[in-house]
């Protein structure tokens, strides 16, 4: 758990970490270097969620043999099924991670909504609804790891 005090914003005690797969943590459905390492690291203070369409069908390969779960999305409305998943686990005690037009819903329901725009780029429409935007899925996890650097970003 991390306990996050950010003024003009209130306490943060979050639990739990939901990352889309595809444009996040992977490139045409293959995982980026160093995200296993990284993935191992955050499962030791966070519970660790990836939901995903699963564009390539590869994310159950892809993580095998990680401290995670992941969910494949079924609905018509993956945008909606996302933003119900982090209401399902506390919508507070969640930080969010994400790049695409889906993922905007799931970012502005959760506690703190993280964006990246990697090699697949970002959505507009998620852009607007995140409370900080990385330049890399690693250098958001860096944030995690050092909660500083997110209340440096959101405090008031």
């Amino acid at each position: 758990m991390i306990t996050l005090q950010i003024p003009g914003r209130g306490k943060y005690l979050i639990k739990n970490v939901v990352i889309d797969f595809n444009g996040t943590l992977a490139l045409d459905g293959i995982l980026l270097d160093g995200i296993p390492e990284r993935l191992h690291a955050l499962a030791e203070i966070l519970d660790v969620y990836v939901i995903t369409s699963d564009t390539h069908g590869t994310v159950h390969d892809q993580l095998q043999g990680l401290p995670l779960s992941v969910t494949i999305l079924t609905s018509d409305d993956h945008s909606g099924e996302k933003a119900s998943f982090v209401h399902k686990l506390g919508a507070e005690s969640v930080i969010a991670i994400g790049n695409g037009s889906n993922d905007a819903a799931m970012l502005s329901a959760a506690g703190i909504g993280l964006a990246v725009i990697q090699r697949e780029g970002a959505s507009i429409e998620t852009l607007n609804q995140v409370d900080i935007i990385f330049t890399d899925i690693i250098h958001a996890f860096e944030a995690i790891h050092n909660p500083q650097r997110l209340i440096a970003s959101l405090r008031k």
